[in-house]
């Protein structure tokens, strides 16, 4: 019988992104299990079993399946767009050409390419691919995250996976979805389950108001731009002050105690577990040199970061990779902010010279890392966006000098690798003009099921709100032949 655990998340009046700062850290009313935690760290380390983890990369306005994983090249011109595909090492199997570095690694994942849904704006879609969740919840406000939204999948995998080292379970990085015109978009956040169990949003990234994988950022309508915000990507400093020795945070941890426990009873404070494992989370990073070395991806080789690209992208799926090490069991990689793949016009030159390279060469480099660290087997990647594009190319003079495509919820390919993934496999398939499923439809609940299953979250498992009604967490089955 499934039995609710405790969330490993703030209380919704702590602030998140100041925990990950050594001074807002040392500020914090620190428990005895917090000292214990701190003289644990000389204790002879033991190796844990290896983990089950996924890393679910978005891309965020929506990637054409036509010109990535399920091309037409035998439809008329205005379906089938300018790009050809490419063999990959899989025989039968083609994708883009401008994706040459995963057609070589084609063994390592396979794709769907009959995911559906029925909806084709961003915010809609963004709900519904990040919550694995179809429908719209009751009070949908598509300009900003509501109480009563579904929950989002990092929220669930925070919920019901055991955390380690004092970390929560699950994390988004580098930064939230937060559109140019300030809108907060919905979908990425605990909805329903309570605030106190938001994702653990890692904040690593420069503000730039540009779109794609800054510093080599872009314009969609080719305005007069320049990349903002320096450095480009800020691993959060969680060091020590210079002033304060283990030792003497040790002492300090002592002194708090009695401070705390007044405290609770002067702020009536309910949440005292959550606190808990906030401050548990705050002592591990201030304390572990192997947690902390995992934000610091500026401290690896120059010959690692060159593999995955010194950009948005490849810092932020190389972070990844250090996270998934050290036992985060789900991490979220936001790959273009403020919709960055929502490629109306200027498709053709943007997808070749802007998106698919640091795309192609970051999601290769994590297969290749993640296969020799022998993680690759222990660790899930899904790729997806909101929605795919519409079938017909179309131009939009006023706005864009060359030709895009809309939104298009109908179908979309979702791209998958390790975690027992089949490599080399295609699941389902689109119609000849890549606009609906042709054969084995597959729903935001099916890709759900299928990262809870790679997590060992039971089939019958509930997470429980505040009044202890059981809220199931799988809504489908799986994706069938997918693992395997």
């Amino acid at each position: 019988m499934h039995s609710h655990k405790p969330s490993t998340l703030a209380h919704p009046t702590f602030n998140r992104r100041e925990a990950l700062r050594a001074g807002g850290i040392g500020l914090l009313g620190l428990t005895m299990a917090d000292v214990a935690a701190l003289r644990s760290q000389a204790a002879p380390h033991r190796p844990q079993p290896p983990v089950k983890s996924v890393i679910y990369i978005f891309l965020s306005g929506g990637l054409s399946q036509h010109e990535s994983f399920d091309m037409k090249p035998e439809a008329a011109e205005q379906i089938r767009g300018e790009f050809r595909p490419i063999d990959t090492a899989t025989p039968g199997i083609q994708i883009c050409e401008h994706l040459p570095l995963l057609a070589q690694r084609s063994e390592k994942w396979a794709v769907v390419r009959s995911l559906t849904h029925m909806r084709n704006e961003h915010s809609d879609g963004h709900h519904i691919m990040l919550t694995g969740r179809s429908d719209l919840p009751r009070g949908f406000n598509p300009s900003k995250p509501m109480p009563t939204d579904h929950p989002t999948l990092t929220s669930i995998v925070g919920e019901m996976v055991a955390g380690k080292n004092h970390l929560p379970s699950s994390a988004v990085i580098p930064e939230t979805f937060v559109h140019a015109s300030g809108r907060v978009i919905p979908g990425q956040f605990a909805g329903i389950m309570g605030a106190n169990r938001d994702p653990w949003v890692i904040d690593a990234a420069t503000k730039c108001k540009q779109y794609g994988a800054c510093p080599n950022c872009f314009d969609h309508q080719e305005r007069d731009m320049q990349h903002t915000g320096d450095p480009v990507y800020e691993s959060p400093n969680l060091r020590l002050p210079e002033q304060l020795t283990s030792g003497r945070l040790s002492r300090r941890l002592d002194l708090m105690q009695l401070v705390e426990e007044r405290q609770r009873h002067l702020d009536g404070f309910q949440d005292v577990e959550s606190m808990d494992r906030s401050r548990q989370t705050a002592i591990s990073l201030l304390t572990s040199g192997k947690v902390r070395q995992a934000f610091d991806v500026h401290a690896e080789s120059d010959e690692v970061q060159d593999a995955y690209g010194k950009n948005r992208f490849g810092w932020s799926l190389l972070m990844a990779r250090k996270l998934v090490e050290i036992g985060v069991g789900m991490v979220q990689v936001n790959l273009g902010r403020n919709e960055t793949w929502d490629t109306h016009g200027n498709i053709f030159p943007h997808l070749k010279q802007h998106l698919f390279p640091p795309t192609d060469r970051a999601v290769s480099a994590l297969l290749d890392d993640l296969d020799q660290r022998g993680l690759l087997d222990s660790t899930l990647i899904v790729m997806a966006g909101e929605f795919g594009r519409t079938p017909k190319v179309f131009r939009l003079p006023q706005f864009y000098k060359r030709p895009g495509r809309d939104h298009w919820g109908a179908v979309q390919s979702v791209f998958f690798a390790g975690g027992g993934v089949r490599g080399g496999t295609v699941i389902g398939s689109s119609d000849a003009t890549g606009g609906y499923p042709q054969d084995s439809p597959q729903k935001p609940e099916n890709m759900a099921a299928t990262i809870y299953d790679a997590l060992g979250i039971p089939h019958d498992a509930a997470w429980y709100n505040a009044e202890k009604r059981p809220h199931h967490i799988y809504h489908a089955n799986p994706i069938e032949g997918l693992v395997g």
